[in-house]
């Protein structure tokens, strides 16, 4: 996979290295590069690019301020000379975080830490298309695939990129690299509804319907308005009243 890519800094001396940097790495293709993050900002919205290689200490926008506003597709890899703002950093999108000065050897950790990002989100999950008849799929988790009963699913809850997946009698959730959308295309209807934007329940788990909550192992997840309809339709046609 090709990695569309912007440098933006208001340094000359950073703003040509981080180019080179960009023009010998084979995985990334370089779209442009700016002094300031105004001028990155008029070729994001006509051209968005997946990831900036991105100083943070700029006039008018800083590189922070910029990162809240790109598309929400596109991810960031800061480069600064201040150490400071790291722990900001990874609270926006930034995938690594670059300190000035740094040598081609750093840049490319950070860019294929960027490139194995990229190929988890793009790439298709063919173990959980293959095994839903089975009432079981496997995930990727951490570098391992674990095997996961659907009867043991509690619900799904979206953090971003991620999905936890929440299951009886375990404490801590099971972090997943996918989105809710693609997993709810591949879920049995029959068995599990999205009820809310961030979740996706386990209809055979529910606990308590609460007016506009579910309850499901203590946990209340508030049923939103565009899920409404359906999810009531649902209990109204397994309902004894």
């Amino acid at each position: 996979m090709s990695i569309s890519c912007l440098v933006i800094d208001d340094e000359p001396i950073a703003l040509s290295l981080v180019e080179s940097y960009v023009l010998k790495t084979p995985f990334l293709s370089l779209k442009g590069k700016f002094s300031n993050a105004i001028q990155a900002m008029e070729f994001l919205n006509t051209e968005p690019v997946d990831l900036l290689f991105l100083d943070i200490q700029m006039p008018d926008i800083t590189g922070l301020e910029l990162s809240k506003m790109i598309p929400q597709q596109t991810r960031v890899i800061f480069t600064t000379a201040f150490d400071e703002y790291a722990l900001e950093g990874f609270k926006v999108k930034a995938l690594d975080y670059l300190l000035k000065p740094f040598d081609y050897a750093e840049f490319l950790v950070a860019a294929s830490k960027a490139k194995e990002w990229f190929d988890l989100v793009n790439k298709p999950d063919v173990s959980i298309q293959s095994n839903l008849q089975n009432d079981f799929l496997f995930v990727k988790s951490e570098y391992k695939q674990l095997k996961i009963k659907l009867n043991d699913v509690l619900y799904f809850e979206s953090m971003k990129d991620y999905i936890k997946i929440w299951l009886i009698n375990e404490s801590k959730p099971i972090l997943m690299l996918m989105s809710l959308k693609a997993l709810e295309e591949k879920l049995p209807e029959t068995k599990f509804m999205r009820v809310h934007r961030s979740f996706i329940v386990n209809l055979e788990n529910i606990e308590v319907i609460e007016r506009s909550q579910i309850i499901i192992n203590k946990q209340r997840i508030t049923i939103s308005e565009q899920y409404r309809n359906k999810f009531f339709k649902y209990i109204e046609n397994n309902s004894l009243l």
